[in-house]
């Protein structure tokens, strides 16, 4: 009988990378489309789409494969957009959007990406993106003063679990995180509902 062991942290890895790939920049895209003018029912149907986008390519892509891909939206592009799309109408934005991605469906199908990567040095591709996000870092301390407890918490929980247990130490981040936020009242769930909200059909516009 083959031995399940390994089941439990192949599944740990996969939601760690999940969970810090998609709660990351969920923030980064809400604002993007927010900036462009959608409504709230919009951005929700978008993270539908983008939802089931990349769970079902994630899947086919890994099994077809055989080695674990995971498919992802672009940080660095969505942080870029939600700082210059004021003034844009959404049918644009989605504009922009697409040709953005039939660019990057050009250079990885072409390999023009890999030739195009050995002549920008690493030190300034790092730069532009350190560029990009440098006020989505910094807005992430503008709330320490008034979640003191809460981000020291999670802080040393992630401290603590990086030196006893690596591998967990994002879940206990969150674990902690979630305690600490209903603790400190921020967690509402009174008014909280629940429901499926499919996307939106907008023709873009170029």
């Amino acid at each position: 009988m083959r031995s399940t062991a390994p089941l439990f942290p192949a599944v740990l890895a996969g939601f760690v990378a999940v969970l810090v790939g998609y709660a990351s920049s969920a923030a980064i895209i809400w604002q993007a489309a927010a900036a462009a003018g959608a409504t709230p029912q919009q951005i929700g149907g978008w993270m539908t789409a983008l939802g089931l986008g990349m769970g079902i390519s994630t899947l086919a892509l890994s099994w077809w494969y055989k080695a674990p891909v995971l498919t992802a939206w672009s940080t660095p592009g969505a942080a870029l957009l939600a700082t210059s799309l004021h003034g844009v109408t959404l049918a644009e934005t989605i504009g922009v959007f697409m040709f953005a991605n039939a660019l990057i469906l050009l250079c990885g199908v072409t390999g023009l990406f890999a030739r195009l990567m050995k002549l920008i040095p690493h030190s300034l591709a790092a730069a532009m993106l350190a560029g990009v996000l440098l006020q989505f870092g910094l807005k992430a301390f503008s709330n320490l003063e008034g979640h003191l407890f809460l981000c020291g918490s999670m802080l040393a929980a992630w401290l603590v679990a990086k030196a006893v247990a690596p591998r967990y130490a994002i879940v206990v981040t969150l674990l902690v995180g979630i305690l600490a936020a209903w603790a400190g009242g921020d967690v509402v769930t009174d008014k909280m509902t629940l429901s499926v909200i499919m996307p939106q059909f907008i023709a873009p516009a170029f």
